[in-house]
């Protein structure tokens, strides 16, 4: 029987097959992550992970039984102890579990926490969507400040043009406080009750349930329908307003360009005031790489303490697409400093305890234990992007040198066995 993968899923691979498939070399996957962890530990966000599967009951709870999240996309079974469990879907659910269960509000008024992991949505799959992705969030918790929604936005730009990615939007809205929301729901079902049967089935059943979604529809019946809508910034009470304007001053103050998008809800029902949406044009219809929002009562639904909050979530396999879409350089993964290559037992011997004790000061070095014909070895060295290469046979080790090869020069250079250690040192400082 050949087994395969699992529709929706794939492989992250050292040196990914072909041009198409780069975005699913792991030595990409690697550069991203570390470039991700490096700037959010500047803006003072602190690393959380927790388990890939919740209780169902969790995300019911949180994002919304009329979100298609909930609707259609959940996977969601019984275990074997008759508990209702499913893998999560998004991260900012569990992470609010996490908080309430751990109490860390009793630690520390404000936490700023970010998360990189796998998520799982039974969709169908297409350019940028899987059944498995890989999601970068990041969550602030305790401050209720425009600024606070200001960073948080601020802190996802910052990420993708550290990338390279370039041509971004950032899309704004308000979706104000719940009485805000409460007016606008009125005012839109009003306004979309006698289109109601030219509406999509998805969107008829959503305008009982929560009508504020169908403003997230991409059927274009209901995209034309809505063009006559009424706007919810025409509903925002003073105070909504007013941090808004502010949003708008500190993104404007800090030079980050945006377009304020009045039928922008996001996806989920957690949602309030600030919601936030960054977009590129390399993945068609689905142009969205990232986007967040605050969320303030979430963590009461929860349990927990009445806290504001505002974070984001972007995937991975989005950003790598976009990027290599619009030909973001990225440096070749280094390779080993020294490959060995030795040449017979009393060779192999030497090599090994050289082999060891050059990884003892943690120095990258490689060694050929296949005995394969000469030039196939070094056709592997160079494909792995070996700085240099030592051929060792009896006479080397009878003279106490290694004659080192640069691959990419062919230039030659013996140096002694004794010190060799620092020798390599020294070459691997450039």
């Amino acid at each position: 029987m050949k087994y395969t993968i699992p529709k929706g899923t794939f492989d992250i691979v050292p040196q990914a097959q072909n041009e198409k498939e780069r975005w699913k070399d792991s030595g990409l996957w690697q550069k991203i992550e570390e470039l991700i962890r490096n700037t959010v530990s500047s803006y003072g966000f602190q690393e959380i992970r927790t388990p890939v599967f919740e209780q169902s009951s969790l995300f019911h709870r949180s994002v919304g039984e009329a979100t298609d999240i909930i609707s259609k996309e959940m996977y969601e079974f019984e275990d074997r102890g008759g508990r209702s469990i499913c893998l999560r879907p998004e991260g900012t659910a569990p992470v609010m579990r996490a908080y309430v269960e751990r109490a860390m509000h009793h630690h520390s008024p404000v936490s700023k926490l970010f998360y990189i992991g796998p998520m799982f949505r039974y969709e169908r799959p297409q350019a940028g969507r899987f059944r498995q992705h890989h999601q970068f969030g990041a969550e602030a918790i305790g401050v209720a400040s425009a600024e606070q929604d200001v960073e948080i936005i601020d802190l996802l730009y910052t990420v993708y043009s550290r990338i390279g990615l370039q041509n971004l939007s950032v899309q704004i809205n308000s979706i104000g406080d719940h009485k805000s929301r409460k007016l606008y729901r009125e005012a839109l079902t009003s306004y979309l009750k006698p289109h109601l049967n030219s509406l999509s089935e998805d969107s008829q059943r959503r305008l009982e349930q929560n009508p504020l979604r169908i403003l997230d529809s991409k059927n274009p019946s209901d995209k034309e329908i809505l063009t006559g809508a009424p706007s919810i910034l025409d509903f925002l009470g003073p105070e909504s307003k007013d941090r808004f304007e502010l949003v708008k001053t500190r993104l404007t103050q800090l030079g980050i360009p945006f377009t304020v998008v009045p039928s922008l809800v996001r996806g989920l029902d957690y949602y309030n005031e600030t919601v936030f949406e960054i977009v590129s044009g390399e993945l068609g219809a689905q142009n969205s790489i990232g986007g967040g929002g605050r969320y303030d009562g979430l963590i009461k639904t929860l349990g927990g303490p009445d806290l504001p909050a505002v974070g984001f979530g972007t995937g991975l396999e989005r950003i790598l697409q976009t990027a290599l879409g619009q030909n973001v350089a990225f440096t070749p993964t280094p390779g080993p400093i020294v490959f060995f290559i030795p040449l017979g037992v009393n060779a192999l011997t030497h090599c090994v305890s050289l082999l060891h004790q050059l990884r003892e000061e943690n120095l990258h070095v490689e060694m050929d234990y296949s005995g394969r014909k000469l030039g196939k070895v070094m056709s592997y060295a160079d494909n792995i992007n070996s700085q240099y290469v030592a051929v060792v046979g009896d006479q080397e080790i009878a003279n106490n040198s290694i004659e080192l090869k640069h691959m990419k020069s062919g230039e030659k250079t013996a140096f002694s066995l004794e010190g060799f250690s620092e020798q390599i040192k020294k070459l691997a400082k450039g």
